[in-house]
């Protein structure tokens, strides 16, 4: 995916734009994430729910995942396919605490000791973005794991998770160019709004 505004951003300038945001703000971030996805009848009733651990100035659904947890949901980290390039399983892991860090020194559940959860079973899944658009555009870290993770799900009868990208609000650029193997976005929640992408649907009220 490239970004087609005038003048070109790239992904290092986006991604040093969110990690400037001091700890605070991103405290305040996360807290208002969480409000504005509990907004949304379909996280707050979703029985599996898949999320990340934030890295590099991601903003972090901590709070939502918590609150979730408190409800009796179960939460699932992604974890890097030993075997298949650039994908992932989703692990759960509430009763392991300890994480183990993986080659992009982020840390996971450790594989063989946690319920594994296949895609489709996942109700909601949450994704950390580089950069997005109104028009559900989203820009990533390049490695393509979500996508090649969910590739299979529109060509089956699987059932699709509910896809919420997530960013801080100042990732927003004009416009990204999506490509062939671009796997649409649902909703993106920023610590502003969210972002419904089917024109049909309309503004969160619940």
């Amino acid at each position: 995916m490239s970004i087609t505004n005038d003048p070109p951003i790239n992904r290092q300038i986006l991604r040093q734009r969110r990690r400037k945001l001091s700890a605070r703000q991103q405290q305040r971030a996360s807290t208002a994430l969480s409000q504005h996805l509990q907004r949304l009848q379909k996280f707050r009733q979703a029985r599996r729910i898949a999320y990340y651990l934030a890295n590099d100035g991601e903003i972090s659904p901590h709070f939502a995942i918590a609150n979730a947890q408190r409800r009796g949901q179960q939460t699932y980290l992604p974890v890097l396919h030993p075997l298949k390039y650039n994908r992932l399983y989703f692990i759960g892991h509430r009763h392991q605490p300890r994480l183990r860090r993986n080659r992009f020194g982020i840390f996971e559940p450790q594989l063989g000791k946690n319920p594994v959860a296949a895609v489709w079973t996942l109700n909601v899944i949450l994704l950390p973005l580089v950069a997005f658009d109104r028009g559900g555009n989203r820009l990533g870290m390049g490695g393509g794991f979500y996508d090649r993770s969910l590739a299979r799900l529109p060509e089956s009868n699987m059932k699709r998770p509910l896809l919420i990208g997530l960013a801080h609000h100042c990732q927003e650029v004009p416009q990204l160019q999506a490509q062939n193997w671009d796997i649409p976005l649902d909703i993106i929640a920023t610590d502003k709004e969210l972002i419904h992408i089917d024109s049909q649907t309309p503004p969160s009220k619940e």
